[in-house]
């Protein structure tokens, strides 16, 4: 064998990583972009304006631990509806049943047969 000759030999050629992706990004062809489809409630639901630091300084405003003179449930512009709302159905519904009860134990209002 010639140690001294010089014989050319052929080598396999490797390429990093980031230049085989810069390559392959070239080579791919850019469509058009396609124009995003109307969701309707989708968008306004997704899109819909972000209130919450809004309602928490409401809601701490003057403190957190302020008890009855100002309930934190009571905070909120609608609280007071809300609140007057299911009193109302409460006490609805509280004297239905009392007057049930007084119908039940003294026998009036039955339906005769």
């Amino acid at each position: 064998t010639n140690v001294g000759s010089t014989s050319f030999v052929f080598q396999p050629v490797t390429m990093s990583l980031a230049a085989t992706r810069i390559i392959a990004a070239r080579a791919v062809t850019r469509r058009a972009p396609v124009q995003q489809q109307k969701r309707g409630i989708v968008d306004y639901l997704t899109n819909y304006p972000d209130k919450v630091n809004e309602m928490k300084k409401i809601q701490c405003k003057g403190g957190t631990q302020l008890g009855e003179a100002n309930p934190t449930w009571l905070k909120q512009p609608n609280d007071k509806m809300v609140a007057a709302f299911v009193a109302s159905v409460a006490g609805i519904g509280l004297c239905r049943l009392v007057v049930g009860y007084y119908r039940l134990a003294t026998g009036k209002g039955k339906i005769e047969d």
